[in-house]
């Protein structure tokens, strides 16, 4: 198995922390994700979370892919059921607008809805011998209409909204640690200056604060307006870290769940 983090050529313990994800993983982007894992790999070897789309046409062969992955090292983590949904409330036509277009899944479902979606996916890693993903990053980071008791229920370990972590401990409410955000899914000018603004602030706080920088690519990122601060953006000293080893570290700061998009 290739090395973790600091042993795949990144500085060591003193080095700001970061987090790599991959989203929207399935079956027609699988080639654009092995391309991006062919650039991170050399950076941050397999300290990669993969979100993956379950329920998607899956094949025979898309699925032997995700296990070759997982055989490797990467994390398998929950991403929504279909990633998308038609907006059906004002504050989601207002999120589809502002952040996530239509891609916010959780957004118009009640917290019931929510709940099954989430078990769905839970089910279908299961199905395909994936194992159970202890991570679960909601469509656009946005969770949605779901509280503590509900995701009690659901065997996640860890759930990243647009805030941050939130890790679901054994006792007392889920904590929520704020931790910044880069991304470079820009399709339009206005969305490449508005993230590279975005993502040097968060550069900023992710170092002054020491919080875990989390990197978050799209499988079509090396093709688009950003692709070559890209890449280039692991090349910045960062200590990489599992999404485990990143909880691990942060300070609990509880918050309700409600609140944590």
């Amino acid at each position: 198995m290739p090395a973790r983090g600091a042993d795949a050529g990144t500085p060591g313990e003193g080095a700001p922390p970061a987090v790599v994800s991959i989203h929207d993983v399935g079956p027609d982007t699988l080639d654009p994700v092995a391309e991006l894992l062919d650039g991170i790999r050399p950076r941050a070897g397999t300290a990669v979370s993969l979100l993956v789309v379950p329920g998607l046409d899956w094949s025979a062969a898309d699925l032997d892919r995700l296990r070759a992955w997982q055989a490797e090292g990467f994390e398998l983590a929950g991403h929504g059921w279909i990633h998308h949904g038609p907006p059906r409330t004002p504050w989601h036509r207002v999120h589809g607008w502002l952040i996530s277009r239509d891609q916010a899944e959780h957004l118009s479902r009640s917290e019931g809805e929510i709940e099954a979606l989430m078990r769905a996916g839970v089910e279908w890693f299961a199905a395909h011998d994936l194992g159970t993903p202890e991570l679960y990053v909601p469509p656009a980071w946005a969770l949605g209409a779901i509280g503590e008791a509900a995701l009690r229920r659901l065997p996640y370990r860890r759930i990243e909204v647009l805030r941050g972590f939130m890790a679901m401990n054994a006792g007392g409410a889920p904590a929520v640690a704020p931790c910044p955000l880069i991304g470079f899914e820009a399709d339009t000018r206005f969305r490449a200056g508005a993230l590279t603004v975005f993502n040097a602030a968060s550069i900023r706080w992710a170092r002054l604060r020491r919080r875990p920088l989390r990197i978050g690519f799209h499988p079509h990122d090396l093709s688009l307006r950003l692709r070559d601060g890209a890449l280039a953006s692991l090349d910045r000293g960062w200590r990489f870290l599992t999404s485990e080893e990143a909880v691990a570290e942060l300070p609990e700061e509880t918050l309700d769940a409600h609140r944590a998009d």
